[in-house]
C-alpha cells in the first residue's frame, strides 16, 4: 500500500476545506482500525500538530511505522533533541521510522551542522531509522541535494503541480536513493471540490473548470483522478493523505486503481500551489 495516513487533523483544525474541525479521539481510533484493516502501516505526524502525537500514543500505534518532525532550531539544539525524546514518550514508541527537519529555514541556522550530527547519532543508536526534510519548493530540494546527506524527503506534489518532474528533482532524489513521500496531493481539499472555494481562488476558476472537464472525460471522479495521478508517478514511494473520518479513508482506498497514463494539468502559479501563501493575499 502506497498510502501513509497523515495525522495533522488529529491534533489540529487543519485544511482549508476541512469543515468538521479536529477529529475526536473515538473517530481517531476508528480511522486507525480502518487503516490497519487495509494494510496502511505508516503514520505521519509532528510535535507541531497540536496534540496529535499524544492522541496517537493513547490510541496505540505499536503496529505502525511513525514519521515525526523536529521543532524549530531557533529553540536551541538541546530543546530540539529533548522534544524528540518527548515525541517518543507521547507516541509510546522506542523507535520511529523517520525524523524530518520540519522547518526548512533551520538550514540557515549556524548550529544546523551540529543538529545534523545529533540526528545522525540518534540514527546510529537505533532511535530513528531515517532522517530527512519536509520541503515546499524545488529550490529547497536543489539546495538539500547539493549540500546534505539524508534518507527521506517529504514534498508537495499534485496534478496541478508538476514542477518537480519538469525540474528533474524527483529523478535526482531517486538517483541519490532518497525515499520520497508526497503530500498535498489534494491541495488541502481544493482538488476535490471547486464549488465552495473562497474568493482567493477565483482567478483560477477557468483553469479549474477546464481541469474538471478533463477529469470527466477520463471517466473518473475528482478524487480518483487526483490520487491515481500521484500514485502513477514511479519516483514517489508514498502518498500522504489526511482524513477526518473512517468513511473518507475507505473512499480514498477504494478509489485506487492501476492507472498509469493520466496527464497532469499544470497551473504554474506558486500562489495557488503553496498553501502557505493563501492567507497572505
Amino acid at each position: 500500500m502506497k498510502i501513509i495516513l497523515g495525522t495533522a487533523q488529529f491534533g489540529l483544525d487543519y485544511g482549508i476545506t476541512n469543515k468538521s474541525g479536529q477529529v475526536s479521539k473515538s473517530e481517531v481510533k476508528n480511522i486507525l482500525d480502518c487503516a490497519s484493516r487495509y494494510n496502511i502501516k505508516t503514520l505521519d505526524t509532528a510535535s507541531g500538530y497540536g496534540n496529535s502525537e499524544e492522541i496517537l500514543g493513547q490510541a496505540g500505534v505499536n503496529e505502525y511505522q511513525i514519521i515525526t518532525k523536529t521543532i524549530p532550531l531557533k529553540n536551541g539544539i538541546n530543546k530540539v533533541i529533548d522534544s524528540f525524546y518527548k515525541s517518543l514518550e507521547r507516541l509510546d514508541k522506542c523507535q520511529v521510522e523517520g525524523l524530518l527537519i520540519h522547518d526548512i529555514g533551520d538550514i540557515e541556522n549556524q548550529h544546523f551542522d551540529e543538529l545534523m550530527n545529533k540526528l545522525t547519532k540518534l540514527k546510529k543508536e537505533g532511535l530513528v531509522k531515517k532522517i530527512g526534510f519536509s520541503t515546499y519548493t524545488p529550490e529547497q530540494i536543489d539546495l538539500l541535494l547539493n549540500n546534505f546527506d539524508f534518507d527521506l524527503i517529504q514534498l508537495p506534489f499534485n496534478v496541478f503541480d508538476n514542477r518537480l518532474i519538469k525540474g528533474g528533482q524527483l529523478t535526482a532524489l531517486k538517483n541519490n536513493k532518497i525515499e520520497i513521500h508526497a503530500r498535498s496531493i489534494f491541495l488541502q481539499g481544493v482538488l476535490l471540490n471547486f464549488d465552495n472555494l473562497s474568493e482567493y481562488f477565483l482567478k483560477w476558476r477557468g483553469q479549474m473548470e477546464s481541469y474538471q472537464l478533463m477529469v470527466k472525460e477520463s471517466g473518473m471522479s475528482l478524487l480518483e483522478y487526483a490520487i491515481n495521478y500521484a500514485q502513477s508517478i514511479q519516483e514517489i514511494d508514498k502518498i500522504i493523505v489526511g482524513v477526518t473520518n473512517k468513511n473518507q479513508l475507505i473512499e480514498i482506498i477504494k478509489s485506487l486503481k492501476n492507472s498509469s497514463n493520466l496527464n497532469a494539468y499544470e497551473i504554474n502559479d506558486v500562489n495557488l500551489l503553496n498553501p502557505n501563501l493563501w492567507n497572505r493575499k
